[in-house]
């Protein structure tokens, strides 16, 4: 008990005398522990900009692309155009007729239904690129102010590939109207045959 005694106050006293010195080597410093001012050179510079040389580029617009090869010459086809009640052949010559206007029905003499204008129909390209001709024999209307109606196709060949533009074509035709009695009057059963052919070269 008494060496473990001993051996405490020996330790105290060793301890004490390091304490002691370590506060005499603080007290001696210059610096004090407590002075929490920042210390060390602070250095001022001024970021100088470079001179940069803009480039501007101009855009030019794109040039248009080249415009595609205009299509060929589109054949001119025939007509065969009759009228089947009556057995008379009219040709291809559309036919400009002045009408006499009087009368109470604006006709001044009975007659029959004549063409006055005929549009030739429009070549379908898939026919045209394939080399296909043909033909379509329609029947419609003329009716009393001399326009067609109601086109139907009875034949056609090859089927279906010149039906529209024949249709098409048919309803652009005008005609002279039939007269009977100082009246114009509708004529049902009219038929028209348009033939299609390639041109050659």
């Amino acid at each position: 008990m008494l060496l473990r005694y001993v051996f405490g106050v020996g330790l105290g006293a060793v301890a004490t005398f390091f304490l002691f010195l370590l506060m005499q080597a603080l007290i001696k410093s210059d610096k004090s522990p407590f002075d929490e001012s920042i210390t060390g050179k602070i250095v001022d510079f001024v970021r100088v900009e470079e001179d940069i040389d803009i480039q501007v580029k101009r855009r030019k617009p794109t040039p248009p692309p080249p415009p595609d090869e205009p299509p060929p010459d589109l054949p001119k086809p025939q007509f065969d155009s009759s009228n089947v009640s009556q057995g008379v052949e009219i040709g291809a010559v559309d036919v400009q007729l002045d009408l006499n206007v009087g009368g109470t029905g604006g006709f001044s003499s009975d007659g029959e239904y004549l063409p006055i204008v005929k549009v030739a129909p429009v070549y379908p390209r898939r026919a045209q690129t394939r080399g296909i001709e043909g033909y379509v024999l329609l029947e419609f209307v003329v009716t009393k102010t001399g326009a067609v109606r109601n086109p139907v196709v009875i034949e056609s060949k090859p089927p279906g590939i010149f039906d529209r533009a024949a249709i098409g074509a048919a309803l652009k035709f005008k005609y002279k109207p039939k007269v009977v009695n100082g009246e114009p009057i509708d004529v049902a059963g009219v038929r028209n045959r348009i033939t299609f052919e390639l041109q050659d070269g």
